[in-house]
């Protein structure tokens, strides 16, 4: 049982880049590689905003109408 759960726990390490990194070594390449990621995570906030319609204009109005024939 302690096998399995240090196997597991190695696996769940090498997964999340604690043992192996995740990302490259040379600058360059690194560089690109988190402007990928970040772009990725940049659109978060306006796919958030479509989808609750925050972005829609408020249809109540400021003053009070009648609402009848005058």
């Amino acid at each position: 049982m302690k096998r399995f759960l240090w196997i597991t726990v190695l696996l769940a390490s090498l997964s999340a880049g604690c043992v192996l990194p995740i990302y490259s070594a040379s600058p360059d390449v690194r560089a690109r590689q988190l402007i990928y990621v970040s772009e990725g995570l940049r659109h978060i906030n306006e796919i958030w905003e479509r989808i609750w319609g925050l972005e829609l204009p408020d249809l109540a109005t400021p003053y009070r109408t009648h609402g009848g024939v005058i």
